[in-house]
């Protein structure tokens, strides 16, 4: 199961007795079908009770689960002959990014996203999904190639957030960012974004500025991490569920506010206990977008994106 959540140890404790009672009766010495049968439905009535009752903390937690799929899973589940470009061609590649061009449904298409590791070892070569300036700069090379053939843009979003080192700073990284969202919101092609994990401050953003933005039940989407604004704002990092919260960065928040389009459902649990189901769940997704979106010219789809980000935060008063 990997790490195990806070929010999952009950259910994992019934699970794990259910599994004692099952080898037990499997020896053959007693017959405890009856009980066993009694425990998993009380598991069940249990799972049900906590994930459909999550903290905004509690889905923090979800979102950053060790085994929650990535974006290769997500290319390796939904497109085929994908080709990986590496590179920005200023000065080196960034594994925190990836970036390519594969088909979908038969038809050519460029996907982006924000790459974590599964282990420790790979985190620290993917830089634990933290983009440097480079990244940026490479997935605008991309992008750029895609318009030049007008190929639509798959993005998926999974960050803790750009790479706050003095090394990224020397190099730009804000600049990065800020170059990338303008850069995305002038894109004649189709573009349509998913918030698959953490969608963490700037880091996010750099890619995040699609024509559609859809987001997984449990994911999150903030200005910036919960233990980030705890520390800023209480100078207490142990206060970071109450800031969960506070920020409202659930994907059930941002909905009710205007700032995604649609939220994905995930099994009880999480994507890693059934990540076949979200994975048709985000094919369906992106053949309804891309068609929708391929009746648009090339001046209503800015229009359309341009619109979309407009319609945030409007403030009315009398």
């Amino acid at each position: 199961m990997g790490h195990i959540l806070e929010v999952e140890k009950p259910i994992i404790d019934l699970e794990d007795k259910i599994e004692e009672l099952k080898k037990v009766s499997q020896s053959g010495n007693v017959d405890l079908e009856k009980e066993i049968k009694a425990l998993e439905r009380k598991a069940e009535k249990l799972k049900k009770s906590i994930f459909e009752n999550l903290s905004a903390w509690d889905k923090v937690q979800i979102a950053r689960h060790s085994l929650r799929p990535n974006t290769l899973d997500y290319i390796k589940n939904l497109f085929t002959d994908f080709i990986e470009l590496h590179g920005d061609r200023l000065l080196g590649d960034d594994a925190a990014v990836v970036a390519g061009f594969a088909r979908f449904n038969g038809e050519p298409v460029c996907v982006v996203g924000h790459q974590k590791g599964k282990d420790t070892k790979e985190n620290l070569t993917r830089n634990f999904g933290m983009p440097n300036p480079e990244g940026f700069r490479k997935s605008m090379r991309i992008m750029r190639l895609a318009e030049r053939f007008n190929i639509p843009i798959v993005t998926f979003i999974d960050t803790p957030g750009a790479y706050p080192g003095i090394e990224a700073e020397e190099r730009g990284q804000y600049e990065a960012i800020a170059q990338s969202i303008m850069f995305m919101m002038g894109l004649k092609v189709p573009i349509v974004v998913f918030v698959i994990g953490e969608g963490g401050s700037g880091g996010a953003l750099g890619i995040g500025s699609g024509n559609r933005v859809y987001m997984l039940e449990n994911s999150i989407y903030s200005v910036i991490s919960p233990e980030g604004c705890a520390s800023i704002l209480w100078r207490d990092a142990s206060r970071a569920a109450q800031a969960a919260k506070s920020l409202k960065l659930t994907a059930q928040d941002l909905y009710s506010l205007g700032i995604i389009d649609k939220i994905l459902p995930e099994p009880l649990g999480g994507v890693h206990r059934d990540p076949g189901m979200v994975y048709n769940s985000v094919k369906i997704m992106i053949e309804d977008t891309l068609k929708e979106l391929s009746n648009l010219s090339a001046e209503e789809l800015l229009e359309d994106r341009y619109g979309r980000f407009r319609k945030m935060a409007v403030y009315k008063y009398n």
